[in-house]
């Protein structure tokens, strides 16, 4: 469909959702709804003012089929070229030839297979609300037009997870779903209320413990920050002991940045929620990373809301380096670390061993302290164009 939801009468196009998480960048996009059924998270901008909606089966299918047959016509006219099996610009027009499929469909699959085809990506917001057997018709579709994907993965909420049964989510697994990203957020009660989450942290654990017990490699976020000052360390001690409770595959790092047009926001701007500074994110961090229990997961700092991408390990033995790593950025001098945060926030550092004297850094630094009053301030303007 395009952006009006009308249906092109070409045979080639598929439907696409707007996100997927940093570690699918190099997955094929699969709609199997469209944007979110919960909706209410006053943290996210994604899905405001839209229905959400389940995609028939048969129109997955296809739009299996048309990704499965752009990928032929790639390949063969990558063949016919000599080019054996690589992409270019002659090849994909090669392929289009007299096809008036729109370019883009070309594009995303020419990409897809110039990475491998090894991944696929299911969108929206929670496929997993989805029967478990049209989601299992689906993935088997799936593997029988692209035997060779090595990871399908999918968001899922996990009240919806909490519902599923152990034979259900076994049967998803084995029909070749085998990753479920979670949006955690928080472990605490009274933040899952502040920011009307729609689920408990037994429910949370139990939706984890389910998830891991089934086989699949589990992704749970966290925010830090999402409690705001008044809530910091409840937030970071309970999402440790939730997390430490499920033992996920993967815990995710999301900094909190309130977004202008969500509730979040709307509470800073009555004075009922107090964003937290980039440094005291990083103490909650350090506290969350300290109070995590014996578990085996691997932290992941993969998103440019993050201060600090350095943190990333596996516990339990990267958790003294982890510590050490963000000891080394709280114990910089307030100007240095003033520093560092805007040359991250401006792309001129990724690490914080990247961090040097810049003159450009000092430049915008001055300027944003003149025009916002405090990098903080500054800071927070800066971040919502990174969402």
């Amino acid at each position: 469909m395009d952006s009006t939801g009308e249906r092109y009468t070409m045979n080639h196009a598929f439907e696409m959702g707007p996100i997927r998480p940093p570690s699918e960048a190099y997955s094929i996009l699969l709609r199997i709804t469209r944007n979110c059924p919960w909706n209410r998270c006053a943290f996210c901008s994604t899905y405001r003012d839209t229905e959400f909606s389940r995609r028939a089966v048969d129109e997955v299918r296809r739009d299996i089929d048309n990704m499965h047959a752009i990928a032929l016509r790639l390949a063969e006219a990558s063949t016919e070229l000599g080019l054996g099996g690589r992409m270019s610009e002659e090849a994909l027009t090669k392929a289009r030839d007299d096809d008036p499929t729109p370019e883009s469909y070309y594009r995303q699959v020419a990409f897809w297979m110039n990475y491998g085809m090894q991944t696929a990506f299911l969108q929206d917001a929670n496929s997993l609300i989805m029967k478990t057997a049209d989601l299992v018709e689906i993935l088997r579709h799936l593997r029988a037009r692209f035997p060779f994907i090595e990871r399908v993965t999918s968001y899922a909420r996990a009240k919806t997870v909490s519902k599923k049964t152990g034979d259900e989510l076994r049967e998803l697994r084995e029909a070749g779903l085998s990753r479920l990203h979670i949006g955690m957020e928080s472990g605490c009660d009274s933040v899952l209320e502040l920011i009307s989450k729609g689920v408990t942290p037994d429910e949370q654990i139990l939706a984890g413990r389910k998830v891991m017990e089934a086989g699949f490699d589990l992704s749970e976020y966290y925010m830090p920050g999402i409690g705001g000052t008044e809530h910091s360390r409840e937030n970071a001690v309970e999402s440790a002991r939730v997390l430490s409770a499920i033992d996920p595959t993967f815990i995710r790092l999301r900094s909190t940045v309130p977004l202008p047009g969500t509730p979040l926001y709307d509470l800073m701007a009555r004075n009922e929620w107090t964003p937290l500074s980039e440094d005291g994110k990083v103490r909650e961090i350090r506290l969350f990373i300290e109070r995590l229990g014996d578990i085996t997961g691997t932290i992941v700092s993969d998103h440019m809301m993050n201060l600090l991408e350095d943190v990333e390990g596996t516990l339990p033995g990267d958790r003294a380096r982890l510590l050490e790593t963000i000891d080394r950025y709280l114990g910089m001098s307030d100007d240095d670390r003033e520093s560092f945060i805007i040359g991250r926030r401006l792309g001129i550092y990724r690490l914080l061993s990247d961090f040097s004297p810049d003159g450009r850094v000092e430049a915008v630094k001055e300027d944003l302290k003149r025009r916002f009053g405090s990098i903080d301030a500054a800071v927070l303007e800066l971040l919502k164009n990174f969402i």
